[in-house]
């Protein structure tokens, strides 16, 4: 812990360099692992075990990850780092942050946030269905590995040796006992969407299990939710470890390993191929959501936020792809075991999970356990996911009402109303159709279009309206040097491009949504599926015009208006005015500082290097509305200059400094005191005195401020 030793000092939590801003009661993380693992659980969930293996496999192999790296530094990088840096940077939740930053795009945050509610709502079942078969698993025998059980038809027929015992024609007129387990005792699903059905009592149980788990994981804010994350971001791993170890290790794993990598170059020129590619890491990333956006404002203003998130992005797609080795391993070893081509064995999606891995399991020695482990791992892979998701929609309402809901049990209280509604909601979907209506949700919703229109939007809210230079500065005042510079042109022109051309894409692609490529959605099914996903993507043109309507003045005026960002943002809060503009109706006030007080005292709000510019330019009265102001100072005491505007940087010992000084078209010189002296008499005049009241020392690894006061004629020894 570090103090700064004065009365009202705060505590800096553990792993970060300093907290120079106060959250009023708003709560930050405990440790820089919180962060960490509540964000690694965020982005890394289900889809990373059963999507990106298939999508692999069926679109060339390790050929694949070409348009898959393409997509992970051109899209998925730059917006997971624009989403978590807007968050530390406005101190903000998914909804208030663009009230800040740029007031008329405050309409994405609405949108977003209506999506995070459909998508918690149904996310949710996955955790249903994988209790269902956890419970399922601590039984003498899987039921889903033999037949004859209730729910069984005569068509059931258990082919652990189907090339010696059964033709083909015995084959094709067969289902496997895993499949019926699924569509008639798990789901026991309906002939379509239009026969909703009764409900399945034993999965309304599980959903009330799972609701119940994720209020208690978040109903104290992110000091729960960081809890938390300790376990179930952690655990998955210790599974999938263990369920890798034990795949490569079966009969014909390898064969397997070779289907998932095994690269197809002729692949490269099916369009398909990089779409695919693409929505995986908007998908997998959780980008376009908010979730980002609320964990980042947690952290601490100098957090080095550039850094979490390009190593928290590695290491989402490294899981995804040692997934695949764990999931193709075992699907090797079916192959094995029953003759069969790979082709019938992998799939994506819930019948990955639930109806290929089950009946790999029940061919392995002591199933039971591996049952467990596996299941074990999706609920823990998905719980932390769907917390995050209530953790995002709790931040944003606190944010928005923080005066009423920061009292009491207020915040409780609204967290149980939420939770208890989208149970109610979510029973809609233990129904004998509901599978039908979680993926005609899961299709237009939660995922393709509605993520890139509102990626593309955050892209160019920020590249174009507010400045993708200027919040790179802001980004470079929060941790303190500058990030590569492809983020910004990635802001700028790449990623929207690319955004843009994967939509007409997926447009003129479009087909009739399918359920097991056998049903077809009725046409007032799609419509219905349509009409949601526009009502949360119209928030954002309606609250434009809303905006627009309310503001005064001409239309050109409203709208630059709304696009000034707030006045309490850090590099304009509790600063001194800036050189040129000084206060005509005021003396200055000077402010001495003692020789121990060290950065911690920064105003609050203020990044270092502005304070300093501001806090010089306003007490060097002799040079006020002149183009020389003072800014560093290193251990030989190197003060910054401006000249003629042309910034430049000297002495070794100034290096690190250089790129902050450029960022503000600052001269670092290493120019004694005596002859700093004299440049400010040539430069201000010597009819006026010159005042130097605070400068700050450069003591090797951090600033200090010390006290000096010189006057015209005043003379110092070097």
């Amino acid at each position: 812990m570090v103090m700064n030793g004065k009365k009202g000092a705060e505590t800096v939590p553990k792993g970060y360099p300093l907290k120079p801003r106060e959250l009023e009661g708003r709560g930050n993380w405990g440790t820089k692992a919180e962060f960490i693992l509540t964000v690694m659980g965020a982005i890394i969930g289900p889809g990373n075990v059963w999507r990106f293996p298939y999508l692999c496999y069926r679109n060339g192999g390790g050929v694949f990850f070409i348009p898959y790296i393409l997509f992970m530094f051109t899209c998925g990088i730059p917006l997971f780092f624009l989403e978590t840096a807007l968050g530390q940077y406005t101190n903000q939740g998914g909804i208030t942050c663009w009230r800040k930053i740029c007031p008329l795009f405050q309409g994405m945050g609405y949108a977003s946030h209506l999506i995070i509610a459909v998508s918690a709502t149904s996310y949710v079942i996955i955790m249903v269905w994988a209790f269902f078969y956890l419970f399922s698993s601590f039984s003498a025998e899987l039921p889903w590995a033999t037949c004859g059980h209730e729910w069984n038809t005569d068509s059931c027929l258990e082919l652990a040796h189907p090339n010696l015992s059964l033709s083909m024609t015995s084959r094709q007129n067969s289902t496997l006992p895993v499949v019926e387990f699924w569509q008639r005792r798990v789901l026991n699903i309906s002939g379509g969407i239009e026969e909703v059905g009764s409900l399945r009592w034993e999965l309304v149980l599980c959903l009330i299990l799972t609701w119940v788990i994720c209020y208690f994981c978040v109903w104290k804010g992110i000091k729960s939710t960081g809890k938390a994350a300790y376990f179930t971001a952690t655990f998955p791993y210790v599974m999938l470890f263990v369920l890798l170890i034990r795949g490569v290790t079966l009969p014909g794993a390898m064969d397997g390993i070779l289907y998932y990598l095994y690269p197809d170059i002729a692949r490269l020129s099916d369009p398909q191929v990089w779409i695919d590619a693409g929505t995986q890491i908007f998908f997998s990333y959780a980008i376009g959501l908010g979730f980002l956006t609320s964990l980042g404002s947690y952290n601490t203003y100098t957090n080095d936020c550039y850094k979490d998130c390009f190593y928290l992005c590695l290491l989402n797609s490294a899981t995804s792809i040692v997934a695949g080795f764990a999931i193709f391993s075992v699907l090797g070893f079916m192959t094995y075991e029953q003759g069969v081509a790979i082709a019938e064995v992998a799939e994506s999606g819930p019948g990955l999970a639930f109806i290929v891995y089950p009946r790999a399991v029940a061919m392995m020695p002591m199933p039971q356990v591996w049952s467990v482990c596996f299941f074990i791992m999706i609920i823990l892979l998905s719980l932390d996911s769907q917390f995050v998701g209530l953790e995002c929609l709790m931040t944003s309402l606190v944010d928005l009402f923080p005066a009423y809901l920061r009292q009491g049990f207020r915040r409780e209280l609204v967290l149980l109303v939420i939770c208890c509604t989208c149970c109610l909601l979510g029973f809609s979907l233990v129904t004998q159709g509901g599978m039908y209506l979680l993926q005609l949700l899961d299709h237009h919703v939660c995922s393709g279009t509605t993520l890139l229109l509102l990626s593309f939007c955050q892209s160019v809210s920020i590249g174009w309206v507010y400045g993708a230079d200027r919040f790179y500065g802001n980004i470079a005042d929060m941790i303190g040097y500058r990030p590569f510079p492809l983020m910004k042109y990635c802001w700028r022109y790449i990623t929207p491009l690319i955004i843009f051309g994967s939509f007409v894409f997926s447009i003129v692609k479009y087909s009739p949504l399918k359920f097991s490529s056998t049903y077809v959605y009725p046409q007032w099914a799609n419509i219905l599926g349509w009409f949601i996903a526009t009502s949360s993507l119209s928030l954002i043109p309606l609250f434009i015009l809303y905006k627009i309507m309310q503001g005064k003045g001409p239309l050109q005026q409203r709208l630059l208006s709304l696009c000034q960002p707030a006045d309490e943002l850090p590099l304009h809060q509790k600063c001194l005015p800036p050189l040129g503009i000084p206060d005509t109706n005021s003396e200055p006030e000077l402010l001495p500082l003692s020789e121990t007080e060290d950065i911690t005292n920064v105003p609050q709000g203020c990044g270092m290097s502005q304070f300093l510019y501001s806090l010089f330019t306003h007490n060097c009265r002799a040079v006020h509305g002149s183009n020389t102001t003072i800014k560093f100072v290193d251990d030989t005491m190197v003060i910054g200059l401006i000249k003629d505007n042309k910034p430049s940087a000297y002495g070794k010992e100034a290096d690190h400094l250089a790129e902050w000084c450029d960022k503000n078209n600052l001269l670092l010189s290493t120019k004694k005191t005596k002859e700093l002296i004299a440049d400010f008499k040539r430069t201000a005049g010597s009819h006026q005195p010159i005042l130097i009241n605070c400068a700050a020392v450069w003591h090797g690894t951090s600033f200090k401020f010390q006290e000096i006061n010189i006057r015209a004629g005043l003379h110092l020894d070097d």
